[in-house]
């Protein structure tokens, strides 16, 4: 007998359309609610087993503030809506639905969606995963960091804003009223945010101090109302000054409100934006549904003992062992199958690993270009019962458009023009082992379907040919690219997201774990020691804390090549300086061309021409153009082909 599911939706046409396809396909539809009060009341009677869930509903909750009871009671959920913009399904993804199916859809559509929720919900049952949601964790992580204060404000606003996008937000105790341990964190225009005292917030926006104390003498009152849009922030702004000015200097437009008790205390957190019509009830509700994570900010930040520095003061954490020597190198580092780092961020991801790797689950790993995905991968096979089968790595964004069909599923003899003898492709030659698709997002709309295909029939067809042949294939992915903003762009496919995304795998970037610093340059010293003829068995404790400041945009990746090749360039013992890459890089644009328009590919076509100029032509090792576009080389030989850059025009 199929499970019970209940139909959340306040339409009742499309709730009956779906109430129609469920029964058809053998699933007991035992209710249909329009209201989150009314899908509670359904709940507590039928006990269903799924639930599938609109965003928008009747009354004053949403579908998001379901989602957060649902995830308490155990309840597994898929959303159903007809918005997919970047905020909605941000938002959504932080309450861990099992899947997503967009307005309209089609009756095979949403029966492939619950196979995968289905699949998916089994999985994480069996691995207790998603006990907690993901942002709660990130920032208790963050939290209880030893940082100085400002550094975990950047990075907790850095975790909060996919969620809750704001463009300013105040921290401030209303109950008993007092500013001294106010809070201001303003984003900038490049997505970096600025953390601000009250005495540098007074500086920046020109107030007196005078004033200020006459206009916070008392708290915002919003009378428990938490949005603030067109005209409600226009009379917000008439009742408080503070906010009159704040909008008046950030050109705020909106904002959302919500408060924090802590024993007798009360904080307001105040959330600005500089649209008009930003915030709705969804927002309210993710919120609402993360209020530990407010509760732990207040505790562990605002209430600490350290204060609040303006940003433009870096702090930088201390270095414990300033020189590592290439002896000392086995002492210092800690190496997991050959993935070096002992910071907490990377444990979490080993552990995580370890969890799945003796499974057949699909894997997604996500991080940035240089974070050791690859390595990943291939711990994840070597741990699993497919160790002794083969481990086929396919780079998506290097296989040319026209032969992607033929790469991955094979041909057959004279199925094209060219296709001279018979071709096993890459989910063939995997059969019984593994199959790891880096930089999967990078793969066309085409190829997408049929991959999706072999995932759920566990079956390929070589082109050209009439008949089908089963693998046995587990599947490991990778992307750099955040694939919730490439589906809400179209760019990738939703069914497909949610079949690979069964367990995600997120790889923490180098400015993340600078702890680590050490022993990886304690390791890469070590291996081009041996390598190489160089004398070089240490680095200075300048040279280190040099290393420790820089924002490592090409992480790990970038750290081993420069270390290569500040080995290189050091004459004797010790490394005493290393010749990191400025903030402003060279890219050819020139000041005639500014009011030039010109399309994208033209300006990554020049792009990349302006770096094979500064490399001479170079794209491979260290120095190189690929190096320095911190993309792998293979993906930087695909674009040159692509863009049809010859080399004659880089001399």
């Amino acid at each position: 007998m199929k499970q019970k599911i209940l139909i959340v939706e306040d339409e009742f046409i499309v709730a009956n359309d779906l109430r129609i396809m469920l029964e058809k396909a053998g699933y007991k539809v035992c209710g249909i609610a329009p209201s989150v009060v009314k899908a509670l009341e359904l709940i507590a009677a039928k006990e269903p087993d799924w639930i599938l869930l609109d965003i928008f509903l009747q009354g004053d909750k949403t579908g998001i503030d379901l989602a957060g009871q649902l995830t308490e009671m155990g309840i597994p959920f898929i959303y159903i809506s007809a918005n997919t913009n970047q905020g909605i399904l941000e938002a959504a993804k932080a309450t861990l639905p099992y899947g997503f199916l967009v307005k309209p859809f089609r009756e095979k559509d949403l029966m492939v969606m619950l196979d995968i929720a289905r699949y998916r919900h089994e999985q994480n049952l069996k691995y207790n995963h998603h006990t907690e949601p993901p942002l709660h964790k990130q920032i208790e992580h963050i939290a209880q960091k030893q940082e100085p204060v400002s550094q975990r404000l950047k990075q907790i606003s850095a975790a909060m804003h996919p969620v809750v996008p704001f463009d300013f937000l105040w921290i401030t105790r209303s109950k008993p009223r007092t500013t001294t341990k106010d809070v201001y964190i303003s984003r900038a225009s490049d997505g970096t945010f600025n953390i601000f005292s009250t005495d540098a917030l007074l500086k920046e926006t020109n107030i007196s101090d005078r004033d200020f104390k006459t206009w916070n003498g008392t708290a915002l009152v919003h009378n428990g109302k938490p949005i603030f849009n067109g005209y409600d922030f226009r009379k917000l702004r008439m009742e408080s000054r503070s906010v009159q000015a704040l909008s008046d200097h950030y050109k705020l437009e909106s904002a959302l409100i919500t408060e924090i008790e802590r024993d007798t205390e009360v904080f307001q957190f105040i959330f600005f934006n500089q649209l008009s019509d930003l915030y709705t009830k969804v927002h309210s509700g993710i919120i609402a549904q993360f209020k530990k994570s407010l509760e732990l900010i207040i505790d562990k930040i605002i209430l600490s003992k350290g204060s609040v520095a303006q940003t433009p003061a870096v702090d930088v954490p201390v270095v414990e062992k300033p020189i590592i020597k290439k002896e000392q190198a086995i002492e210092i580092q800690k190496d997991f199958n050959g993935i070096i780092g002992n910071s907490a961020l990377l444990h979490a991801a080993f552990k995580k690993l370890e969890l799945v790797a003796p499974d057949d689950t699909s894997v997604l790993i996500l991080g940035e270009s240089g974070t050791g995905k690859e390595k990943i991968a291939q711990t994840i096979h070597k741990l699993s019962p497919r160790k002794n089968k083969p481990l086929i790595t396919v780079n998506c964004a290097a296989l040319p458009l026209t032969l992607i069909e033929s790469e991955l599923f094979g041909h057959e003899k004279g199925s094209f023009t060219g296709a001279n003898e018979k071709r096993i492709g890459k989910f063939e030659q995997a059969d019984g082992g593994s199959i790891f698709l880096d930089e999967i997002g990078e793969l066309p709309l085409e190829a997408q379907v049929k991959l999706l295909r072999v995932l759920q029939e566990k079956e390929i067809e070589r082109l050209g040919g009439n008949y089908t042949k089963k693998i046995n294939v587990r599947i490991i992915t990778a992307t750099n690219r955040n694939l919730e903003k490439e589906v809400a762009e179209g760019r990738f496919r939703l069914d497909l997201y949610y079949r690979l995304n069964v367990f995600p795998i997120e790889l923490p970037a180098l400015r993340d774990r600078k702890e680590d610093i050490p022993a990886l340059a304690a390791y890469f010293i070590d291996k081009y020691g041996k390598k190489g003829s160089s004398l070089v068995t240490s680095i200075s404790t300048d040279a280190l804390n040099e290393m420790q400041d820089y924002h490592w945009p090409g992480n790990v990746r970038e750290l081993e090549h420069l270390i290569e090749r500040s080995m290189l360039l050091t004459e004797g013992e010790m490394i005493t300086k290393v010749e990191l890459p400025n903030s402003t890089s060279a890219t050819g644009f020139s000041g005639d061309d500014h009011f030039k328009i010109k399309t994208m590919e033209e300006m990554e076509r020049e792009h990349i021409m302006s770096i094979l100029q500064l490399c001479k032509g170079k794209i491979f090792g260290p120095g190189g153009a690929a190096e320095i576009l911190n993309i792998p080389s293979t993906t930087l030989n695909s674009k040159i082909k692509k863009l049809g850059i010859k080399f004659e025009f880089v001399k």
